[in-house]
């Protein structure tokens, strides 16, 4: 079994794959402190939740956007799995050719993003990964990614407004029933819901604009669920969509 692992900003998640299935999924709130142990234990009970244990782990993937995590996670996995993971990064083949103008400030989490929506379903795609920041990716036909937008993500436009202001509150993100609120949660859900599926859309617009081919738009993201059924303009919604790149990254390194 292969364990892949996606450190991102406000999540750790995940995915225990048997060859191309994957058999489980779980998410962890990313934290600095942490330690090795916490992080071990974790792991194993995840592991056991899925009737898995240490002994069954063949190799580990780990793609990462928070450097100040990796010591930790990178120690849990050498200690309680006695695995060395293979990090996503400099050096490692993804089958993805980057061409923008500094390649290696591109994450890893949208190379395996990438990788996953390309070799998954073809190219040319624009790769929209909803997390806590939104970015949009287009990979060519030949599997190049040529450009991208990065924007904020809802979670974080919903931070940005009740910490800056002195009566909103905190509250749920979640689809409002109606854009029509008539309290002041229903106001602010209606105003995060809509202004960013509208941006969503407008970004997508504009891309097929200034592009001369047709693409399809490949969604991913926990947030992503969120507006997959209120627009046309997603052509498909994989919520595994890292974990398969990854996958197809640890298979062309291993």
């Amino acid at each position: 079994m292969l364990v892949a692992v996606d450190i991102g900003n406000t999540n750790i998640v995940l995915g225990f794959l048997e060859g191309d299935e994957i058999v489980g999924t779980y998410r962890i709130t990313t934290k600095a402190d942490h330690t090795s142990d916490e992080y071990g234990l974790m792991l194993t009970e995840f592991l056991a939740m899925s009737g898995y244990s240490a002994n069954d782990v063949d190799d580990v993937v780990i793609c990462s956007v928070v450097p100040k995590v990796m010591y930790s996670f990178r120690a849990s996995i050498v200690k309680f799995l006695k695995i060395e993971p293979m990090i996503i990064g400099p050096g490692i083949k993804t089958g993805i050719n980057v061409r923008v103008d500094d390649p290696k400030s591109l994450g890893a989490d949208i190379l395996a993003g990438c990788a996953g929506a390309y070799f998954t379903y073809g190219g040319p795609a624009l790769v929209a990964d909803f997390g806590t920041a939104t970015t949009l990716i287009y990979v060519d036909g030949k599997g190049t990614i040529t450009s991208g937008v990065i924007t904020t993500g809802v979670r974080s436009s919903a931070a940005a407004l009740w910490g800056q202001t002195a009566q909103l509150p905190e509250v749920e993100i979640a689809r409002p029933s109606s854009i029509l609120g008539t309290n002041t949660r229903d106001c602010m859900q209606a105003g995060l819901y809509y202004s960013t599926l509208g941006g969503i859309e407008r970004i997508i617009a504009q891309f097929h604009e200034e592009i001369d081919e047709p693409f399809q738009v490949i969604a991913t993201g926990g947030l992503g669920r969120m507006f997959k059924d209120d627009t046309d303009v997603i052509d498909v919604y994989d919520p595994d969509l890292i974990f398969k790149g990854m996958k197809h990254i640890h298979t062309r390194n291993a």
